[in-house]
């Protein structure tokens, strides 16, 4: 599977952004999905999993409430919705993919498939 993400930008401080992840190769719904964030001088830090079956979520805390991952199986596009940003929340996100029908992980390491990444700069 190749990845390719989208719909990084500058936003004001509560503000949104919708990110996407376009899948070619195979299909969304099939692997364990997720996606990373990286601000300058920091590790890179799992945002939100979404399990292959669609069947489980998770979030970092700090983003619980205000971010959502989501999947269109038609588009074969997984998606990041990101309302209420802070400038903390400014970073290079990455989509990634797991290994096929695997098990969601929070560790970087065991996501195969990277996107480039996108940048989200949020202003106060």
């Amino acid at each position: 599977v190749q990845l390719q993400a989208s719909g990084g930008g500058l936003v004001q401080a509560g503000g949104s952004l919708r990110l996407s992840c376009a899948a070619s190769g195979g299909t969304v719904n099939s692997y364990p999905m997720g996606w990373f964030r990286q601000a300058p001088g920091k590790e890179r830090e799992l945002v939100s999993a979404l399990s292959w079956n669609g069947g489980s979520r998770a979030y970092v805390d700090s983003v619980k409430g205000r971010f959502t991952i989501s999947r269109d199986s038609a588009k074969n596009t997984l998606y990041l919705q990101m309302n209420s940003l802070k400038p903390e929340d400014t970073a290079v996100y990455y989509c990634a993919a797991g290994r096929r029908w695997g098990g969601s992980s929070r560790y970087a390491s065991d996501y195969g498939t990277w996107g480039q990444g996108t940048l989200v700069t949020v202003s106060s």
